[in-house]
C-alpha cells in the first residue's frame, strides 16, 4: 500500500478520535446532569454519578416547582421575559445600527464603527458596577427595566450586523427601491430585514443566550426574589442547600436541567431560518 494513502487513513483516524473526544467532553457535562436530576438525595451520594439508581425525576419536578410557593415559575417567566425581550430588541438596534454602519455614508462613520469595535472587547462585567451607579440616580435598579436596557445594546452584535449586511445587502437594491418611491423605513421593513434573516436569526440566538446565562448584572441590579432570573434563584438555591430544612441539592440540579429546556428549543425554532438563509444564497 503506497506511503501516502497509509498517511491519510492514520491522519483520518486521528482527526476522528479527536471528535470523538472532544463530543464526550462536551456531552459529559449534560449527561451528569440528566442523570442526577433522576436521583433523590441518597441516589446522589451513594450511587454511580454516571449511571442511573432509583428514578425520581417527576417527583423532584414537582418538588422543583412547588417549593416556596412556586418561586421557580416565577424565575422562569423572568428569564424568558429578560431574554426574550431583550434579545428582539436587540436585533432590531443591531440590524438596524449595523445596516446604517454597512450602507449609509455620514460624517464620523469609521469614527463610530472604531467605538464599536473597541466597545465590545471590554469586559462585561467590568461595566456592571457603572451601570448600577447610573441606574441608581435614575431610579430603574430593582427593576426589570434595568436588566432589559442593558441588554438592548450590544456593541458585538452591531458589529455582527454589519458584517452580515456587507454581504447580504446589495446597494443596487436600495437603489432600485428608492427610485421606485421607497422610504427608508419602508426599505429596512421590507427589503433590509428579509436580506438580513439568517444574520437576525444568528444575533438574536446569541443574544438569548448571552441574557438567559447572564448573572452578574441581575445580581447586582435586582433585590427582590421575585425579580430573579433562574441564574440567580438557583445560585441562591445552591448557597442555601446547607442552611434549608430540606437538601436543596437535588432541587438545584433538577432546576438546572429544566432551565436547559428553553434554549434547546429557541436553537431549534431558529434552525429553519438558518435553512432557508442558506438556500436563499445558493440560489443567487
Amino acid at each position: 500500500m503506497p506511503v501516502g494513502i497509509t498517511q491519510s487513513r492514520r491522519s483520518r483516524i486521528l482527526v476522528l478520535i479527536g471528535l470523538v473526544l472532544f463530543a464526550l467532553y462536551s456531552v459529559a457535562p449534560v449527561w451528569w446532569l440528566i442523570v442526577s436530576a433522576t436521583k433523590d438525595q441518597q441516589g446522589l451520594l451513594y450511587s454511580n454519578g454516571l449511571w442511573f439508581e432509583d428514578f425520581h425525576f417527576f417527583d423532584n419536578v414537582q418538588t422543583v416547582i412547588e417549593y416556596n410557593d412556586g418561586i421557580f415559575l416565577r424565575w422562569t417567566f423572568n428569564s424568558v421575559l429578560y431574554a426574550g425581550a431583550g434579545a428582539f430588541l436587540c436585533t432590531l438596534v443591531s440590524v438596524a445600527a449595523g445596516y446604517a454602519l454597512s450602507r449609509y455614508s455620514f460624517p464620523g462613520r469609521n469614527l463610530g464603527l472604531g467605538v464599536v469595535i473597541g466597545s465590545f472587547l471590554l469586559p462585561q462585567a467590568l461595566l456592571t458596577m457603572p451601570l448600577y451607579l447610573l441606574f441608581s440616580k435614575i431610579g430603574l435598579t430593582d427593576t426589570a427595566w434595568g436588566v432589559l436596557i442593558p441588554f438592548v445594546i450590544n456593541p458585538f452584535m452591531v458589529y455582527l450586523a454589519k458584517v452580515y449586511a456587507d454581504g447580504a445587502i446589495p446597494a443596487e437594491l436600495l437603489e432600485a427601491a428608492r427610485m421606485d418611491g421607497a422610504s427608508e423605513i419602508r426599505i429596512f421593513f421590507q427589503v433590509v430585514l428579509r436580506l438580513m434573516t439568517t444574520g437576525s436569526a444568528t444575533i438574536f440566538l446569541l443574544s438569548f443566550v448571552g441574557n438567559w446565562n447572564n448573572f452578574f448584572l441581575p445580581l447586582t441590579m435586582l433585590r427582590g426574589e421575585d425579580k430573579w432570573p433562574l441564574s440567580i434563584g438557583l445560585y441562591f438555591w445552591n448557597a442555601q442547600r446547607t442552611d434549608s430544612e430540606i437538601d436543596l441539592t437535588t432541587l438545584v440540579l433538577t432546576g438546572a436541567l429544566l432551565s436547559v429546556i428553553p434554549l434547546a428549543l429557541i436553537m431549534l425554532a431558529m434552525q429553519r431560518y438558518w435553512k432557508s438563509g442558506v438556500t436563499l444564497g445558493s440560489l443567487k
